[in-house]
Protein backbone atom coordinates (compact mmCIF):
# COMPACT_ATOMS: atom_id res chain seq x y z
CA UNK A 1 0.00 0.00 0.00
CA UNK A 2 2.93 2.28 0.75
CA UNK A 3 4.30 1.67 -2.20
CA UNK A 4 1.60 2.29 -4.06
CA UNK A 5 1.08 5.45 -2.56
CA UNK A 6 4.94 6.43 -3.06
CA UNK A 7 4.42 5.94 -6.62
CA UNK A 8 1.41 8.38 -6.72
CA UNK A 9 2.75 11.29 -5.39
CA UNK A 10 5.05 12.10 -8.36
CA UNK A 11 2.42 11.49 -10.53
CA UNK A 12 0.50 13.65 -8.70
CA UNK A 13 2.93 16.55 -8.15
CA UNK A 14 3.20 16.28 -12.12
CA UNK A 15 -0.10 17.02 -12.85
CA UNK A 16 -0.49 19.73 -10.31
CA UNK A 17 2.49 21.34 -11.85
CA UNK A 18 0.61 20.76 -14.74
CA UNK A 19 -2.75 22.18 -13.98
CA UNK A 20 -0.70 25.59 -12.42
CA UNK A 21 1.07 25.97 -15.38
CA UNK A 22 -1.96 25.83 -17.39
CA UNK A 23 -3.84 28.25 -14.65
CA UNK A 24 -0.80 30.42 -14.95
CA UNK A 25 -0.92 30.72 -18.78
CA UNK A 26 -5.06 31.51 -18.91
CA UNK A 27 -4.06 34.57 -15.73
CA UNK A 28 -1.25 35.53 -18.40
CA UNK A 29 -3.51 35.31 -21.38
CA UNK A 30 -6.57 37.15 -19.74
CA UNK A 31 -3.97 39.66 -18.71
CA UNK A 32 -2.89 40.65 -21.64
CA UNK A 33 -5.97 40.30 -23.25
CA UNK A 34 -7.54 43.07 -20.91
CA UNK A 35 -4.36 45.40 -20.35
CA UNK A 36 -2.86 45.67 -23.94
CA UNK A 37 -4.43 47.27 -27.34
CA UNK A 38 -3.44 48.16 -30.56
CA UNK A 39 -4.38 51.66 -31.33
CA UNK A 40 -5.09 52.16 -34.95
CA UNK A 41 -4.04 55.58 -37.09
CA UNK A 42 -6.97 58.11 -37.24
CA UNK A 43 -8.48 57.48 -33.37
CA UNK A 44 -8.18 58.61 -30.49
CA UNK A 45 -8.85 56.39 -27.30
CA UNK A 46 -10.11 57.33 -24.30
CA UNK A 47 -8.22 55.08 -22.12
CA UNK A 48 -9.68 54.03 -18.20
CA UNK A 49 -7.81 51.88 -15.76
CA UNK A 50 -8.69 50.28 -12.47
CA UNK A 51 -6.64 52.86 -10.67
CA UNK A 52 -9.48 55.32 -11.60
CA UNK A 53 -6.96 57.04 -13.71
CA UNK A 54 -7.59 58.89 -17.45
CA UNK A 55 -5.32 59.11 -20.41
CA UNK A 56 -5.69 59.89 -23.98
CA UNK A 57 -4.19 57.90 -26.77
CA UNK A 58 -3.52 59.56 -29.89
CA UNK A 59 0.03 57.78 -30.73
CA UNK A 60 -0.10 54.27 -33.43
CA UNK A 61 1.08 51.02 -31.83
CA UNK A 62 0.19 48.47 -28.58
CA UNK A 63 -0.69 50.66 -25.79
CA UNK A 64 -1.09 48.86 -22.36
CA UNK A 65 -3.75 49.55 -19.84
CA UNK A 66 -4.02 47.07 -16.52
CA UNK A 67 -7.06 46.02 -16.50
CA UNK A 68 -9.13 48.84 -17.95
CA UNK A 69 -11.44 50.26 -20.52
CA UNK A 70 -10.98 52.26 -23.91
CA UNK A 71 -13.08 53.81 -26.19
CA UNK A 72 -12.08 55.02 -29.60
CA UNK A 73 -13.31 57.99 -31.50
CA UNK A 74 -12.47 58.91 -34.98
CA UNK A 75 -10.73 62.03 -35.49
CA UNK A 76 -13.12 63.14 -38.19
CA UNK A 77 -17.41 62.30 -37.80
CA UNK A 78 -19.97 62.51 -40.55
CA UNK A 79 -23.44 63.10 -40.92
CA UNK A 80 -24.73 62.47 -44.46
CA UNK A 81 -28.36 63.09 -46.02
CA UNK A 82 -28.89 61.48 -48.78
CA UNK A 83 -31.66 60.03 -50.83
CA UNK A 84 -30.75 56.30 -50.07
CA UNK A 85 -29.44 56.33 -46.59
CA UNK A 86 -28.28 52.81 -45.07
CA UNK A 87 -29.38 52.20 -41.73
CA UNK A 88 -27.39 53.18 -38.28
CA UNK A 89 -25.31 51.10 -37.18
CA UNK A 90 -23.28 51.15 -33.54
CA UNK A 91 -21.38 48.03 -32.25
CA UNK A 92 -21.15 48.23 -28.74
CA UNK A 93 -19.12 45.27 -26.71
CA UNK A 94 -20.43 44.12 -24.29
CA UNK A 95 -17.92 45.60 -21.57
CA UNK A 96 -18.65 48.72 -23.79
CA UNK A 97 -15.34 48.39 -25.57
CA UNK A 98 -14.99 49.45 -29.49
CA UNK A 99 -13.92 46.20 -31.79
CA UNK A 100 -12.70 48.71 -34.14
CA UNK A 101 -10.95 48.24 -37.48
CA UNK A 102 -9.63 51.08 -39.04
CA UNK A 103 -9.56 49.57 -42.63
CA UNK A 104 -12.91 48.51 -42.35
CA UNK A 105 -15.71 49.49 -40.05
CA UNK A 106 -16.45 52.90 -39.40
CA UNK A 107 -20.23 52.51 -38.01
CA UNK A 108 -19.34 54.53 -35.02
CA UNK A 109 -17.60 57.40 -36.97
CA UNK A 110 -20.63 58.49 -39.53
CA UNK A 111 -24.76 59.13 -39.57
CA UNK A 112 -26.55 58.38 -42.47
CA UNK A 113 -29.76 59.88 -42.51
CA UNK A 114 -32.63 60.29 -45.66
CA UNK A 115 -32.74 63.42 -47.54
CA UNK A 116 -34.51 66.33 -44.89
CA UNK A 117 -37.46 67.90 -45.81
CA UNK A 118 -37.00 71.84 -45.26
CA UNK A 119 -39.02 74.63 -46.55
CA UNK A 120 -37.86 77.81 -47.41
CA UNK A 121 -38.99 81.15 -47.04
CA UNK A 122 -41.78 81.39 -49.42
CA UNK A 123 -43.69 77.91 -47.90
CA UNK A 124 -42.33 75.84 -50.65
CA UNK A 125 -41.06 72.69 -49.34
CA UNK A 126 -37.79 70.64 -50.57
CA UNK A 127 -35.85 67.50 -49.80
CA UNK A 128 -32.38 68.44 -49.53
CA UNK A 129 -28.88 66.05 -49.41
CA UNK A 130 -25.78 67.43 -47.55
CA UNK A 131 -22.88 66.23 -45.70
CA UNK A 132 -20.94 67.51 -43.17
CA UNK A 133 -18.02 66.72 -41.87
CA UNK A 134 -16.95 67.47 -37.96
CA UNK A 135 -13.10 66.87 -36.12
CA UNK A 136 -13.06 66.26 -32.35
CA UNK A 137 -10.47 67.86 -30.47
CA UNK A 138 -6.94 66.01 -29.64
CA UNK A 139 -5.57 67.57 -27.12
CA UNK A 140 -5.90 65.93 -23.71
CA UNK A 141 -8.36 68.59 -21.59
CA UNK A 142 -10.54 68.84 -24.57
CA UNK A 143 -10.91 65.66 -25.26
CA UNK A 144 -11.63 64.40 -21.76
CA UNK A 145 -14.23 67.02 -21.56
CA UNK A 146 -16.38 65.71 -24.79
CA UNK A 147 -15.65 62.18 -23.28
CA UNK A 148 -17.27 62.85 -20.05
CA UNK A 149 -20.78 64.60 -21.23
CA UNK A 150 -20.79 62.59 -24.13
CA UNK A 151 -19.15 59.13 -22.91
CA UNK A 152 -19.53 58.03 -26.78
CA UNK A 153 -19.01 58.97 -30.90
CA UNK A 154 -22.43 57.27 -30.74
CA UNK A 155 -24.07 59.25 -28.09
CA UNK A 156 -22.21 62.70 -29.77
CA UNK A 157 -23.74 61.81 -33.13
CA UNK A 158 -27.51 61.38 -31.63
CA UNK A 159 -27.28 63.78 -29.22
CA UNK A 160 -25.44 66.56 -30.49
CA UNK A 161 -24.02 66.81 -34.11
CA UNK A 162 -27.19 65.15 -36.00
CA UNK A 163 -29.81 67.48 -34.13
CA UNK A 164 -27.25 70.53 -35.23
CA UNK A 165 -27.09 69.67 -38.81
CA UNK A 166 -31.04 69.47 -39.32
CA UNK A 167 -31.44 72.48 -36.94
CA UNK A 168 -28.93 74.15 -38.92
CA UNK A 169 -29.60 73.15 -42.75
CA UNK A 170 -33.75 74.00 -42.12
CA UNK A 171 -33.10 77.43 -40.51
CA UNK A 172 -30.60 77.97 -43.72
CA UNK A 173 -33.50 77.17 -46.08
CA UNK A 174 -35.61 80.03 -43.82
CA UNK A 175 -33.22 82.79 -44.90
CA UNK A 176 -34.18 82.88 -48.75
CA UNK A 177 -37.14 81.78 -50.83
CA UNK A 178 -36.98 78.76 -52.97
CA UNK A 179 -37.01 81.17 -56.08
CA UNK A 180 -34.01 82.68 -54.82
CA UNK A 181 -32.25 79.80 -54.87
CA UNK A 182 -33.13 78.25 -58.22
CA UNK A 183 -31.92 81.80 -59.16
CA UNK A 184 -29.12 82.28 -58.63
CA UNK A 185 -28.53 82.08 -55.11
CA UNK A 186 -27.77 77.92 -54.67
CA UNK A 187 -23.54 79.39 -53.94
CA UNK A 188 -24.75 81.52 -51.26
CA UNK A 189 -27.39 79.07 -49.77
CA UNK A 190 -24.04 76.57 -49.60
CA UNK A 191 -21.68 79.13 -48.12
CA UNK A 192 -24.48 80.11 -45.11
CA UNK A 193 -24.95 76.75 -44.39
CA UNK A 194 -21.06 76.16 -43.88
CA UNK A 195 -21.09 79.84 -42.22
CA UNK A 196 -23.91 78.77 -39.30
CA UNK A 197 -22.72 74.78 -39.08
CA UNK A 198 -19.37 76.53 -37.70
CA UNK A 199 -20.28 79.56 -35.80
CA UNK A 200 -23.43 79.27 -35.03
CA UNK A 201 -27.48 79.98 -36.55
CA UNK A 202 -28.50 83.50 -37.22
CA UNK A 203 -31.41 84.81 -35.05
CA UNK A 204 -33.58 86.58 -37.14
CA UNK A 205 -36.81 87.99 -37.82
CA UNK A 206 -39.71 87.43 -40.51
CA UNK A 207 -41.56 90.70 -41.17
CA UNK A 208 -43.96 91.22 -43.95
CA UNK A 209 -42.99 94.35 -46.43
CA UNK A 210 -45.46 95.76 -48.43
CA UNK A 211 -44.19 97.35 -52.01
CA UNK A 212 -45.87 98.80 -54.80
CA UNK A 213 -46.58 96.65 -57.97
CA UNK A 214 -44.53 97.54 -60.76
CA UNK A 215 -47.29 97.28 -63.13
CA UNK A 216 -50.78 98.64 -62.45
CA UNK A 217 -53.48 96.94 -63.74
CA UNK A 218 -56.41 98.86 -65.30
CA UNK A 219 -60.32 98.32 -65.45
CA UNK A 220 -62.30 98.21 -69.26
CA UNK A 221 -65.31 97.75 -67.97
CA UNK A 222 -66.55 101.27 -68.41
CA UNK A 223 -66.99 102.09 -72.48
CA UNK A 224 -67.33 105.81 -72.12
CA UNK A 225 -64.32 106.56 -70.76
CA UNK A 226 -62.61 104.87 -73.47
CA UNK A 227 -58.61 103.86 -73.32
CA UNK A 228 -58.71 106.14 -69.82
CA UNK A 229 -59.97 103.48 -67.83
CA UNK A 230 -59.75 103.73 -63.97
CA UNK A 231 -57.41 101.37 -61.97
CA UNK A 232 -58.76 98.03 -60.02
CA UNK A 233 -57.41 95.65 -57.74
CA UNK A 234 -54.17 96.63 -55.18
CA UNK A 235 -51.39 98.04 -56.51
CA UNK A 236 -49.24 97.02 -54.13
CA UNK A 237 -48.48 93.31 -52.58
CA UNK A 238 -46.85 91.91 -49.13
CA UNK A 239 -43.36 90.08 -49.44
CA UNK A 240 -41.61 88.70 -46.76
CA UNK A 241 -38.06 89.64 -45.83
CA UNK A 242 -35.77 87.91 -42.92
CA UNK A 243 -33.86 90.14 -40.97
CA UNK A 244 -30.86 89.29 -38.69
CA UNK A 245 -30.81 90.92 -35.75
CA UNK A 246 -27.79 92.58 -34.65
CA UNK A 247 -25.74 93.17 -31.68
CA UNK A 248 -24.36 96.82 -30.23
CA UNK A 249 -21.68 96.31 -32.27
CA UNK A 250 -23.07 95.77 -35.58
CA UNK A 251 -22.75 92.18 -36.18
CA UNK A 252 -25.49 89.90 -36.29
CA UNK A 253 -26.15 87.77 -33.41
CA UNK A 254 -26.20 83.69 -33.25
CA UNK A 255 -27.45 81.10 -31.91
CA UNK A 256 -23.78 79.39 -30.73
CA UNK A 257 -23.67 75.32 -31.47
CA UNK A 258 -23.44 73.11 -28.49
CA UNK A 259 -20.85 71.34 -29.62
CA UNK A 260 -18.33 74.33 -30.19
CA UNK A 261 -17.69 74.23 -26.35
CA UNK A 262 -16.25 70.97 -26.86
CA UNK A 263 -13.62 72.06 -28.93
CA UNK A 264 -15.45 70.04 -32.52
CA UNK A 265 -14.92 71.85 -35.37
CA UNK A 266 -16.31 71.81 -38.89
CA UNK A 267 -14.13 70.84 -41.32
CA UNK A 268 -16.44 71.17 -44.77
CA UNK A 269 -20.20 71.45 -44.65
CA UNK A 270 -22.04 70.79 -48.11
CA UNK A 271 -25.43 71.01 -49.87
CA UNK A 272 -25.25 68.83 -52.53
CA UNK A 273 -28.85 68.30 -53.56
CA UNK A 274 -32.22 69.96 -53.20
CA UNK A 275 -35.32 68.37 -54.75
CA UNK A 276 -38.46 70.86 -54.35
CA UNK A 277 -42.00 69.63 -54.75
CA UNK A 278 -43.76 69.27 -58.04
CA UNK A 279 -45.70 71.78 -57.78
CA UNK A 280 -42.73 74.34 -57.66
CA UNK A 281 -41.13 71.90 -60.26
CA UNK A 282 -43.98 72.88 -62.58
CA UNK A 283 -43.98 76.68 -61.50
CA UNK A 284 -40.61 77.13 -62.25
CA UNK A 285 -40.74 74.97 -65.52
CA UNK A 286 -43.41 77.58 -66.65
CA UNK A 287 -41.24 80.25 -65.66
CA UNK A 288 -38.09 78.76 -67.30
CA UNK A 289 -40.37 78.15 -70.58
CA UNK A 290 -41.58 82.39 -69.65
CA UNK A 291 -37.67 83.15 -69.76
CA UNK A 292 -36.70 80.98 -72.45
CA UNK A 293 -39.40 82.44 -74.66
CA UNK A 294 -38.43 86.36 -73.51
CA UNK A 295 -34.87 85.35 -74.25
CA UNK A 296 -35.76 83.97 -77.62
CA UNK A 297 -38.27 87.39 -77.84
CA UNK A 298 -35.36 89.21 -77.08
CA UNK A 299 -32.69 87.45 -79.09
CA UNK A 300 -35.29 88.45 -82.06
CA UNK A 301 -35.88 91.78 -80.92
CA UNK A 302 -31.77 91.93 -80.98
CA UNK A 303 -31.62 90.52 -84.31
CA UNK A 304 -34.86 93.22 -85.56
CA UNK A 305 -32.60 95.51 -84.02
CA UNK A 306 -29.58 94.47 -85.93
CA UNK A 307 -31.46 94.06 -89.12
CA UNK A 308 -32.74 97.71 -88.66
CA UNK A 309 -29.08 98.83 -87.80
CA UNK A 310 -27.68 96.63 -91.17
CA UNK A 311 -30.23 98.36 -93.57
CA UNK A 312 -29.29 101.87 -91.63
CA UNK A 313 -25.79 101.15 -92.49
CA UNK A 314 -26.71 100.07 -95.96
CA UNK A 315 -28.53 102.86 -96.82
CA UNK A 316 -25.84 105.54 -95.11
CA UNK A 317 -23.35 103.54 -96.97
CA UNK A 318 -25.16 103.68 -99.90
CA UNK A 319 -25.85 107.74 -99.55
CA UNK A 320 -22.02 107.84 -98.54
CA UNK A 321 -21.18 106.35 -102.09
CA UNK A 322 -23.74 108.56 -103.90
CA UNK A 323 -22.36 111.45 -102.15
CA UNK A 324 -19.14 110.46 -103.14
CA UNK A 325 -20.21 109.39 -106.55
CA UNK A 326 -21.81 113.10 -106.79
CA UNK A 327 -18.78 114.87 -105.27
CA UNK A 328 -16.42 112.93 -107.45
CA UNK A 329 -19.06 114.05 -110.16
CA UNK A 330 -19.32 117.53 -108.52
CA UNK A 331 -15.51 118.03 -109.13
CA UNK A 332 -14.90 116.60 -112.23
CA UNK A 333 -17.46 119.04 -113.25
CA UNK A 334 -16.06 121.70 -111.22
CA UNK A 335 -12.29 121.42 -112.84
CA UNK A 336 -14.02 120.77 -116.39
CA UNK A 337 -16.02 123.73 -115.71
CA UNK A 338 -12.78 126.26 -114.46
CA UNK A 339 -10.42 124.29 -117.28
CA UNK A 340 -13.20 125.95 -119.31
CA UNK A 341 -13.17 129.48 -117.69
CA UNK A 342 -9.61 129.07 -117.90
CA UNK A 343 -9.69 128.72 -121.62
CA UNK A 344 -12.25 131.09 -122.38
CA UNK A 345 -10.53 133.59 -120.73
CA UNK A 346 -7.26 132.27 -122.62
CA UNK A 347 -9.31 132.93 -125.35
CA UNK A 348 -10.79 135.87 -124.44
CA UNK A 349 -7.26 137.35 -123.64
CA UNK A 350 -6.30 136.09 -127.03
CA UNK A 351 -9.34 137.64 -129.07
CA UNK A 352 -8.34 140.73 -127.15
CA UNK A 353 -4.83 140.74 -127.62
CA UNK A 354 -5.81 139.92 -131.30
CA UNK A 355 -8.45 142.64 -131.66
CA UNK A 356 -6.01 144.79 -129.66
CA UNK A 357 -3.88 144.18 -132.67
CA UNK A 358 -6.38 143.90 -135.53
CA UNK A 359 -7.38 147.56 -134.00
CA UNK A 360 -3.87 148.71 -134.04
CA UNK A 361 -3.40 147.41 -137.82
CA UNK A 362 -6.40 148.46 -138.45
CA UNK A 363 -5.91 151.99 -137.39
CA UNK A 364 -2.48 152.01 -139.45
CA UNK A 365 -4.45 150.38 -142.25
CA UNK A 366 -6.64 153.22 -142.00
CA UNK A 367 -4.06 155.59 -141.39
CA UNK A 368 -2.42 153.97 -144.59
CA UNK A 369 -6.17 153.96 -146.87
CA UNK A 370 -6.04 157.56 -145.82
CA UNK A 371 -3.19 158.42 -146.92
CA UNK A 372 -3.72 156.60 -150.14
CA UNK A 373 -6.94 157.61 -150.31
CA UNK A 374 -5.84 161.43 -149.96
CA UNK A 375 -3.11 160.11 -152.46
CA UNK A 376 -5.44 158.97 -154.85
CA UNK A 377 -7.90 161.23 -154.43
CA UNK A 378 -4.91 163.60 -155.55
CA UNK A 379 -4.29 162.09 -158.62
CA UNK A 380 -7.83 161.48 -159.36
CA UNK A 381 -8.14 165.20 -159.26
CA UNK A 382 -5.10 165.43 -160.85
CA UNK A 383 -5.72 163.24 -163.98
CA UNK A 384 -9.26 164.95 -163.80
CA UNK A 385 -7.41 168.39 -164.10
CA UNK A 386 -5.78 167.00 -166.66
CA UNK A 387 -8.53 165.24 -168.82
CA UNK A 388 -10.55 168.67 -168.22
CA UNK A 389 -7.84 170.27 -169.63
CA UNK A 390 -7.61 168.09 -172.29
CA UNK A 391 -11.11 168.16 -173.23
CA UNK A 392 -11.41 171.81 -172.91
CA UNK A 393 -8.65 172.42 -174.72
CA UNK A 394 -10.13 170.12 -177.95
CA UNK A 395 -13.67 168.56 -176.85
CA UNK A 396 -12.42 165.61 -176.28
CA UNK A 397 -11.74 165.37 -179.50
CA UNK A 398 -9.31 162.15 -179.54
CA UNK A 399 -11.79 159.91 -177.21
CA UNK A 400 -14.70 160.49 -179.41
CA UNK A 401 -12.12 159.35 -182.68
CA UNK A 402 -11.28 156.61 -180.81
CA UNK A 403 -14.83 155.47 -179.27
CA UNK A 404 -16.17 155.91 -183.02
CA UNK A 405 -13.52 153.96 -184.29
CA UNK A 406 -14.18 150.76 -181.97
CA UNK A 407 -17.53 151.36 -182.79
CA UNK A 408 -16.72 150.89 -186.56
CA UNK A 409 -14.78 148.08 -185.78
CA UNK A 410 -17.02 146.36 -184.26
CA UNK A 411 -19.73 146.79 -187.09
CA UNK A 412 -17.84 146.10 -189.29
CA UNK A 413 -16.60 143.15 -187.64
CA UNK A 414 -19.93 141.67 -187.00
CA UNK A 415 -20.91 142.31 -190.84
CA UNK A 416 -18.31 140.59 -192.15
CA UNK A 417 -18.95 137.22 -190.46
CA UNK A 418 -22.51 137.75 -191.19
CA UNK A 419 -24.15 134.38 -192.41
CA UNK A 420 -26.44 135.25 -195.71
CA UNK A 421 -27.87 133.36 -198.54
CA UNK A 422 -25.81 133.90 -201.76
CA UNK A 423 -29.17 134.06 -203.47
CA UNK A 424 -32.34 136.04 -202.15
CA UNK A 425 -35.26 136.24 -203.31
CA UNK A 426 -37.77 139.34 -202.50
CA UNK A 427 -38.57 142.69 -203.99
CA UNK A 428 -37.28 145.62 -201.99
CA UNK A 429 -39.23 147.90 -203.99
CA UNK A 430 -42.58 146.70 -202.40
CA UNK A 431 -43.36 148.75 -200.00
CA UNK A 432 -44.09 147.30 -196.53
CA UNK A 433 -42.43 144.19 -197.46
CA UNK A 434 -40.70 142.27 -194.92
CA UNK A 435 -36.81 142.86 -195.15
CA UNK A 436 -34.71 140.25 -196.98
CA UNK A 437 -31.38 140.75 -195.61
CA UNK A 438 -29.89 142.79 -198.41
CA UNK A 439 -26.56 145.41 -197.82
CA UNK A 440 -29.11 148.39 -198.12
CA UNK A 441 -30.81 147.03 -195.34
CA UNK A 442 -27.82 146.10 -193.15
CA UNK A 443 -26.59 149.76 -193.84
CA UNK A 444 -29.25 150.81 -192.36
CA UNK A 445 -29.31 148.89 -189.60
CA UNK A 446 -26.02 149.47 -188.92
CA UNK A 447 -26.59 153.68 -188.92
CA UNK A 448 -29.34 152.66 -186.05
CA UNK A 449 -27.57 150.99 -183.71
CA UNK A 450 -24.12 153.39 -184.34
CA UNK A 451 -26.50 156.20 -183.44
CA UNK A 452 -27.55 154.28 -180.74
CA UNK A 453 -24.25 153.96 -179.31
CA UNK A 454 -23.67 157.46 -179.88
CA UNK A 455 -26.33 158.32 -177.97
CA UNK A 456 -26.10 155.66 -175.17
CA UNK A 457 -22.20 157.24 -174.89
CA UNK A 458 -23.83 161.09 -175.02
CA UNK A 459 -21.05 162.46 -177.41
CA UNK A 460 -21.85 164.82 -180.27
CA UNK A 461 -19.67 163.82 -183.23
CA UNK A 462 -19.79 166.97 -184.01
CA UNK A 463 -16.94 169.52 -183.68
CA UNK A 464 -16.95 172.28 -181.84
CA UNK A 465 -15.76 174.76 -183.85
CA UNK A 466 -15.96 177.66 -181.06
CA UNK A 467 -13.21 177.22 -179.10
CA UNK A 468 -10.82 177.38 -182.24
CA UNK A 469 -11.91 180.36 -182.97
Amino acid sequence: MSEIINKIKPAGSTIFKLIAGIVALIVASLFISNSIFYAEPGYIYHVRTVLGSEEVVTDVGYKFFPFGRYNSWKRAMTVQATKNPQSNRYKLSSDGNNNVNAESDTDNASANLPALNIMFLDQVDAYAEATVRFSIPSDEVSFLKLAHEYRSPENLLRTALMPAFKETLQSNASLMTAEDYYSGSRTEFNSEFENQMGQGIYLVRRIEVETQASIRARASANAALGTDQEQYGEGSKTIFVVQKLLDDNGLPRRKKQRFIDFGITVVSALVTEMRPNNKFVERMQLKQKASADRAIAREQRVQEEEQRLLAIARGEREVAERQAQAKVEQIQKTTEAETEKQLAITNANKLKAQAAISKDTAEINFEKAKIEAQTIRTLAEAEAYQKQVILEADNALAQKLDAEIQIQRLWAQAFSQRKVPTTVFGSSGQSGGAPVGSDGEVKAFMQLLTLDAAKRLNYDREIDTSSSK
